[in-house]
């Protein structure tokens, strides 16, 4: 679910602008998932710019603001959302703690880190929505540990049908600030992507675990 349009044009502008979003439909990607890929989205990037970052942070500030029930704790999934997680909760001012892939093999040997209250109400930031599997082992992980997971607020989703099956099976909302379909428009709008190129990126999408096999 988007936001709001004007929230995703803004923000797939600035993506684009800081060249955060790399478009190589013939020399593509290859993720760690193993899927090829012609286009590569790093949102990490935004965080070298204050005027971005803040922008970024703001918006998701205003959806949390924006629901009826209010978190007790702000969780950041590692690594990509620590940052934007933090700036989050900063501006709410709020409890933060960041959920990592698996627990440390050493010291605490902890998963979550921070003070997350029993019962706590959580709302989880996330970078970027691909399957959506890293993203929901994190919820899993708070549910675990006793939270109650609000819903999940991502800066972007390709919006992958298996990501969407994923949440659903999950029972967990997805609030995004843009998706694919808009970071594409963006992208033709202002010369980033060439329009042959256009129906290979709709093709990528509708059937990315078998692109290019």
């Amino acid at each position: 679910m988007l936001k709001d349009t004007a929230t995703a044009l803004a923000t797939a502008e600035y993506l684009l602008d800081i060249e955060a979003v790399k478009f190589s439909p013939e020399d593509y990607f290859t993720w760690a998932s193993g899927w090829y890929s012609p286009i590569y989205c790093d949102n990490r990037l935004t965080l070298s710019h204050p005027h971005i970052r803040t922008f970024l942070a703001e918006s998701m500030t205003k959806i949390i603001e924006n629901n009826e029930t209010k978190p007790d704790v702000i969780a950041g999934v590692a690594t990509g959302a620590i940052a934007i997680g933090m700036l989050v909760a900063q501006m709410l001012g709020l409890p933060f703690v960041y959920v990592r892939p698996e627990a440390k093999k050493h010291g605490r040997r902890n998963q979550i880190e921070g003070q997350l209250p029993e019962n706590a109400k959580v709302v989880v930031i996330e970078d970027l929505i691909s399957t959506g599997g890293s993203s929901l082992a994190a919820v899993e992980a708070l549910r675990e540990a006793g939270a109650d997971v609000l819903y999940m607020a991502a800066i972007m989703t390709y919006g992958f049908e298996v990501a969407s099956d994923n949440f659903a099976v999950a029972d967990l909302r997805l609030i995004t600030l843009c998706e694919y379909d808009v970071l594409i428009q963006k992208a033709i709008e202002k010369g980033y992507v060439k329009e042959d190129d256009v129906e290979l990126l709709r093709q990528w999408r509708k059937s990315p675990s078998t692109w290019k096999k």
